[in-house]
């Protein structure tokens, strides 16, 4: 993947999916990887649902999720309790986790390793020291052990994951909290609802980019200008626009005014993550918007690895302007998301730790 990234293809490819095992993934950094398969709709959710062969149905049943990276690489396999009475034994549970340098997965190279309830860290001249013997299986290592001197890769890692956002879908309607004066302060990072975007617009101005703001609300709407309006410790956003004898109020501002300033204080962050992923970020936008939604996207992907999950084909054509766009169309073989145009040699080399 490249800085900017956008994956794009017909209903029912994968899209959704793919957004939702990042999300997954994110999870295991926030100790809620099992709450979040269980709002999933458990294990038996993401088991394979396509034509099975003799091989596949012998095989224990394995969540498995990983990425790659240059620096720190993981991977953690979750699978269900070999024999439990107890009342939480749907719970999957992890099997194996690990962490590696480098993106390719090799013995070498392994820094942190979890098998079951044993935790082992690599010390110096290649040896191992045990760190957890009683690891719940719950519990991801990533939270448990991460210790800057014991376990420092393992704390890097966490934060790196801890530090991906992901935004999928801005409340717009009447009673939105985007629409409503809030307690305001400094706001680096937009939360996932957007019920602190006044606060988070005005920390751009202070302490992020106000030059960008500025321009990014005249390029989607020009000749209009945004400023935030306290009082009582309450932020409120007034638009100032063309032939208004007054500013507009965040309540007053059209379903498209306001996701657009959303998606402005969203992507010019004064503290930008390693990974932001945006899914469907046109929805309920105009068409002409699209161009202005492109370019701020474009801006952003300079601080950050974005990822665009979109069927737009407006905003596809735009964002591939960049000569730092990557676009991947997704394709459905036989139940089974593909890159479409990928050959087998062209794969990225992926191995899975066994448990």
């Amino acid at each position: 993947m490249g800085r900017l990234n956008v994956i794009t293809g017909a209903n029912g490819s994968g899209k959704s999916n793919l957004y939702r095992a990042l999300r997954l993934l994110a999870s295991t950094a926030q100790g809620g990887v099992i709450a979040s398969l269980a709002r999933e709709g458990g294990m038996e959710s993401t088991l394979w649902a396509g034509p099975q062969s003799g091989q596949h149905s012998q095989e224990p049943v394995s969540l498995r999720l990983g990425f790659a990276a240059d620096e720190l690489s993981y991977a953690i396999d979750l699978g269900f309790p070999v024999l439990s009475d107890s009342s939480f034994r749907l719970d999957p549970e992890i099997k194996r986790e690990c962490i590696w340098a480098g993106p390719r997965y090799r013995l070498s190279a392994l820094l942190a390793d979890r098998r079951g309830p044993l935790v082992r860290i690599r010390a110096m001249k290649g040896q191992w020291d045990v760190v957890r013997q009683g690891l719940a299986p719950f519990d991801s290592m990533l939270l448990q052990v991460a210790d800057a001197n014991r376990a420092p890769e393992v704390l890097s890692l966490r934060e790196q994951i801890r530090s991906w956002r992901f935004y999928d879908f801005f409340r717009v309607d009447g009673a939105a909290p985007a629409r409503q004066p809030q307690l305001g302060t400094r706001t680096p990072v937009l939360s996932e609802n957007g019920a602190d975007v006044a606060a988070a617009l005005q920390t751009i101005r202070e302490i992020g980019d106000s030059a960008g703001l500025d321009a990014a609300v005249e390029d989607a709407f020009p000749g209009s200008r945004v400023q935030i309006v306290s009082g009582n410790g309450r932020f409120e956003i007034e638009m100032q626009q063309p032939g208004l004898l007054r500013p507009l109020k965040s309540a007053e501002l059209s379903d498209g005014t306001l996701r657009t300033l959303l998606w402005i204080a969203a992507l010019l962050t004064p503290r930008p993550p390693q990974l932001m992923v945006l899914n469907e970020p046109e929805t309920s936008l105009h068409p002409d918007l699209l161009p202005a939604l492109a370019r701020l996207i474009i801006r952003g992907a300079r601080d950050t690895q974005i990822w665009v999950v979109s069927h737009s084909s407006s905003l596809v054509a735009a964002l591939a302007d960049s000569p730092d766009c990557r676009s991947l169309l997704l394709e459905k073989e036989l139940g089974e998301t593909r890159i479409a145009g990928q050959r087998l040699l062209e794969e990225p080399t992926w191995e899975w730790p066994e448990r």
